[in-house]
């Protein structure tokens, strides 16, 4: 495994953290216990260091979950983040509140890195104003955090000035060769960095865009670079190349990924790519941002719908039918999964702008907006002669 040095502190935390959004999952929706935590513990095993989760993720469980798979001495291997929910917060008892309540899940004394999840200016007003930055520094001095950071999904204006405000340890941010612009982005990369932050990346695969299902127009400017790498190893070399990024965080929920992810990290080191392999992601890079529709990550912030829209699932077969190159089968697919006949209905039409989504979406998508295109492609005429066939092709299945 390749470590990289947080500056102001010395720790060698391994380029491959593990990120606990993507926990592997049972039939109906809840952590597989037994091989989630049979994959964290390999990750362990394997030299990865850095395990990040936060408050919400798998619907709360993802913090009780890592209290019970780092039993046994892994706690000790590791050093652990995760995030208060800023938009949580109405006054400063409530910052002790959720750090206590963290801390308990965990099954710890203290956070290695904990983070003020997801800031925006709204955010970042609010729990400055309510005092958070003297919370910090108590919670520091009293044992409870070892290093405090933020994590970050709005405008590069608003990234400085949460850098320049309190001397953070570390940052997280969305980073990956088709968001050199978005966000943070590049530019406020370097900015962290020349401050002496630590910048651990998240999104490097966009929610597994970038390594999934790849558009045929991807597939041949890949083929024709004569590399034999996978989309995924592409992606996360370009971002390792940066020598900026302390850690790169992966959702990763299968062995497989854990050990490709490995390998790659071990040989992606700052300024191995060469010019032609740059080249190429530059040249894939222009062909993603003109495909993409919805600029998604699959995070679900946005969910619960109160009228049962499945969000990201809806973005996800929205950008699918575009980048794919297999419309018929993405329309057959949404058919079957988010119109009701697989389960409860979920698709995009259910919307009813209420707008509640809205303030939840690190992306500042207009989902609404959004909703009504995807409804609008998917839905249309051709779903509605299509979803006889998928009714019969699926009972047909089944029986």
């Amino acid at each position: 495994m390749q470590y990289r040095k947080v500056l102001k502190n010395g720790d060698e935390l391994s380029a491959l953290g593990f990120g606990a959004m993507r926990l592997p999952v049972t039939k109906g929706g809840q952590i597989d216990e037994k091989k989630a935590t049979a994959l964290v513990r390999y990750a362990i095993d394997n030299g990865i260091n850095y395990i990040d989760t936060a408050y919400p993720y798998h619907g709360g469980e993802s913090e009780s979950f890592l209290g019970r798979a780092l039993k046994e001495g892994y706690r000790e291997k590791i050093k652990l983040a995760t995030k208060l929910p800023a938009w949580e917060v109405r006054t400063y008892e409530d910052f002790d509140k959720y750090l206590n309540r963290q801390l308990e899940k965990l099954q710890t004394d203290h956070i290695d890195y904990y983070l003020l999840h997801s800031l925006n200016e709204n955010t970042w007003k609010n729990v400055k104003n309510l005092g958070v930055l003297d919370f910090l520094n108590k919670a520091k001095n009293d044992g409870r955090i070892v290093n405090a950071g933020f994590s970050f999904h709005s405008d590069r204006k608003t990234f400085k000035e949460i850098v320049d405000s309190y001397g953070w340890e570390f940052c997280l941010i969305q980073y990956n060769f088709i968001d050199e612009e978005n966000q943070a982005g590049t530019e406020g990369l370097r900015y962290a960095t020349s401050k002496g932050l630590a910048v651990m990346v998240m999104e490097p695969l966009r929610g597994g865009t970038l390594a999934e299902k790849l558009p045929r127009e991807i597939e041949k400017i890949y083929s024709e670079s004569g590399d034999v790498k996978t989309p995924a190893q592409r992606a996360l070399r370009w971002i390792w190349n940066h020598p900026e990024v302390t850690v790169v965080l992966s959702g990763m929920n299968t062995q497989i990924q854990v050990e490709e992810n490995i390998k790659t990290a071990e040989q992606a080191t700052p300024g191995s790519m060469t010019g032609a392999e740059l080249k190429t992601m530059e040249k894939a890079a222009e062909v993603y941002r003109k495909l993409l529709k919805v600029p998604c990550t699959g995070c679900s912030y946005c969910m619960p719908c109160p009228f049962g829209v499945n969000i990201p699932m809806c973005f996800y077969f929205y950008n699918q039918y575009y980048m794919s190159g297999k419309k018929l089968i993405t329309r057959g697919t949404y058919i079957g999964q988010m119109m009701g006949i697989m389960g409860e209905p979920s698709n995009a039409s259910l919307c009813r702008n209420c707008g509640k989504c809205l303030k939840s979406c690190p992306q500042h998508i207009k989902i609404p907006e959004e909703l009504k295109k995807t409804s609008k492609t998917l839905e249309g005429l051709r779903t509605k002669l299509m979803k006889p066939l998928v009714k019969r092709f699926l009972k047909a299945k089944d029986d």
